[in-house]
């Protein structure tokens, strides 16, 4: 599509036989701009409550609507009704992944799909997306570093663009740069996590941060002999114990703790609510419609 953008612009012109008579012209100049359609984005998981999340910040974003929903919870019920909006957005949960991108691909439009399934289906739900010639953003935890290194040979091969976000929290991202940053000056560090429930212990963002510092080459706490009582806590990496408190009621919060001569330095995050996922979301979206291969880790556009 293209619109008609129109410029009024006047000009005077002299005579050269009467200096005293001026003439004044006007000239309408016209040209075709081409319109900026918007990113049709597709949710897979739109039931869950990220999901749900997702629908709601896209349709207030700009340059970008919500094209598809996907779930195998709440089949034939409005997406924009079930995220409590005032209207219905008229799209319907499906579970046919393959159904909504072959429906979407017929308009031509630039797509992406949005996946929050689980580790096992990651894999051929990008290749499904690729063969429609969308590009996918990824966040789901735990997802598996084999999986990321086959996901990363096949969109290098298929040219497309995928980004892989371990989180999607601007907040968590900033924590582990500073914890990156600290690891140089402090050998001693632990990390202390607080949760609601009891899944996924250790917490992908300490799994993250523990790999990251034990990257650097470095070997901490060499000064603690107690690294074999449990009561210490689990280590991974290069020493990094990580503590996981879990107690109904208790924000998502991780906490790394920094020692030397004489000081303790300490970086908090908590997270109250999934809304803080959806600023790093809609990044995401914006960044891979440009990718030709994988990325991983939204800090990439940071």
């Amino acid at each position: 599509m293209a619109a008609l953008s129109c410029q009024f612009h006047s000009i005077n012109y002299l005579n050269s036989q009467m200096v005293k008579s001026r003439s004044k012209h006007s000239i309408i100049s016209c040209s075709a701009q081409p319109i900026q359609s918007n990113i049709k984005v597709v949710i897979n998981g739109a039931a869950k409550e990220i999901g749900r999340a997702a629908v709601l910040a896209v349709t207030k974003a700009r340059g970008m609507e919500v094209a598809g929903a996907i779930d195998t919870q709440h089949v034939g019920e409005d997406i924009g009704q079930l995220c409590g909006m005032d209207e219905p957005l008229e799209i319907p949960i499906l579970n046919d992944l393959t159904m909504v991108l072959g429906s979407i691909s017929q308009s031509k439009a630039t797509a992406v799909v949005v996946d929050f399934t689980d580790p096992s289906a990651v894999y051929d739900n990008v290749k499904q997306a690729t063969a429609f010639g969308m590009k996918s953003v990824v966040y789901v935890p735990r997802i598996k570093l084999d999986t990321v290194a086959a996901l990363s040979a096949f969109c290098e091969k298929a040219s497309m663009g995928v980004l892989v976000a371990p989180t999607l929290s601007i907040g968590s991202i900033l924590l582990q740069q500073a914890a990156i940053s600290a690891s140089f000056h402090y050998r001693n560090v632990e990390i202390v996590e607080s949760k609601a429930n009891a899944n996924d212990l250790p917490s992908a963002e300490a799994n993250q941060i523990a790999n990251n510092l034990s990257n650097l080459g470095q070997i901490y706490n060499r000064e603690d002999s107690s690294t074999d009582v449990l009561a210490r806590g689990q280590v991974l990496g290069d020493g990094i114990r990580v503590h996981s408190l879990v107690l109904p009621g208790l924000p998502s919060s991780t906490t790394v703790h920094f020692s030397g001569l004489g000081e303790i330095y300490t970086i908090k995050h908590d997270i109250t609510d999934v809304q803080c996922l959806m600023p790093g979301l809609l990044l995401a979206i914006r960044k891979v419609v440009r990718l030709k291969n994988l990325v991983y880790g939204l800090e990439k556009f940071l």
